[in-house]
């Protein structure tokens, strides 16, 4: 059996493996301190990172996450891991006790559930957190509302999901639910790889035992004041029963706003500021601000104008223009120019050495 077919490899990376005929492909499908685990064709390793590769690569997101595809090599009983293929999408965090990086948290996902429970959990600028982060990141956002039996008027929140998240799919579970894998199944289609984002205590974990068919994520209610408590230890990826796979990580849960798409997000604020009288608007008391006429005329919820200013103050990308922050993400993520750059100065070097 081909294990990378059973994790998702698409043909988009198996043509970039055949740049480099003599690495093997594999995929990261979990992350421990210091080690990886992968998968190739045949067989599941622990792997880690190259000398030169650590050498090389001067920014934290550069380094492999769950769900990267990586050229390895074997020596011994360990893989080492010579390059990370180019990333079709990225999550990232703020790293810990290094100043203005970014760490990857996952790789390379086609679906992000962005979950959020309909008891004291609910709440509009927490999604608006997660929309953004998910647009970022290059995934397509589905929202997840659960405990769905607790919400006295469903259809009401229902409604006021769609408004903030550009009609994106929602999906309402709650505990009694007989049909959660129908309800996901259209999304797990084959070589798709999909994660979850939410609170503590949400219910992601139960939701993903129940996709997976068995209890291989510990559950936990959320607690007191609403905080929760983390359950997943580390960052792994499963082989999903419905197809394709999913990815469970503590990483995932509460991010902040290192990286952000607002353009996505907030739409109608992005096609309001196109009226403004100034192309810098910051819209806070600038004459002419079509943003600031908007929420005066009740046309827009001044909720959601500070929730994008929050945002916006808070995001890696405060302060950048819009050619620096493409220039950035592009960076970040191997995508487009910078990726495709990356490669080919690669490949080249390899050629030499032959």
């Amino acid at each position: 059996m081909n294990l990378l077919n059973r994790y998702g490899v698409s043909e988009r990376f198996l043509a970039q493996a055949t740049m480099f005929p003599e690495y093997i492909l594999a995929r990261v499908v979990a992350q421990y301190r210091g080690k990886y685990k992968i998968v190739t064709e045949e067989k599941e390793l622990l792997a880690e990172i190259s000398g030169k590769l650590r050498y090389d690569t001067d920014e934290l997101a550069m380094y492999p996450a769950v769900g990267d595809y990586v050229l390895i090599d074997v020596v011994g009983d360990t893989a080492l891991i010579h390059h990370v293929l180019t990333r079709k999408s990225l999550f990232v965090r703020k790293a810990v006790g290094v100043s203005g990086q970014v760490q990857p948290i996952a790789a390379n996902v086609d679906i992000v559930f962005l979950c959020m429970s309909l008891n004291q959990n609910y709440n509009l600028n927490r999604m608006e957190r997660y929309l953004s982060i998910a647009w970022d990141s290059g995934a397509t956002p589905v929202v997840v509302l659960t405990k769905s039996d607790l919400c006295h008027d469903l259809n009401s929140a229902v409604e006021q999901i769609e408004k903030i998240s550009c009609y994106s799919d929602v999906i309402t579970v709650s505990m009694y639910d007989e049909d959660v894998c129908e309800k996901f199944l259209p999304y797990f289609q084959k070589n798709q790889t999909c994660t979850f984002i939410g609170s503590s205590g949400v219910g992601k974990s139960t939701i993903i035992n129940k996709l997976l068919g068995e209890s291989v994520i510990t559950t936990q209610e959320i607690g007191k004041g609403d905080k929760g408590r983390h359950t997943t230890t580390g960052r792994e990826m499963f082989s999903c029963p419905l197809g394709g796979v999913v990815i469970d990580t503590p990483g995932m849960r509460e991010m902040g706003a290192d990286g952000v798409d607002l353009s996505k997000a907030f739409t109608e604020i992005s096609e309001l500021a196109q009226q403004c009288q100034f192309r810098d608007c910051t819209h806070t008391n600038e004459p002419g601000c079509a943003v600031l006429r908007a929420v005066e005329n009740g046309e827009l919820d001044i909720r959601r104008l500070e929730s994008y200013r929050k945002l916006e103050q808070e995001a890696s990308y405060d302060g950048l223009s819009s050619k620096e922050i493409e220039i950035k993400k592009s960076e970040r993520m191997f995508k487009e120019v910078g990726g495709m750059k990356n490669v080919r100065r690669y490949a080249r070097e390899h050629n030499k050495r032959k």
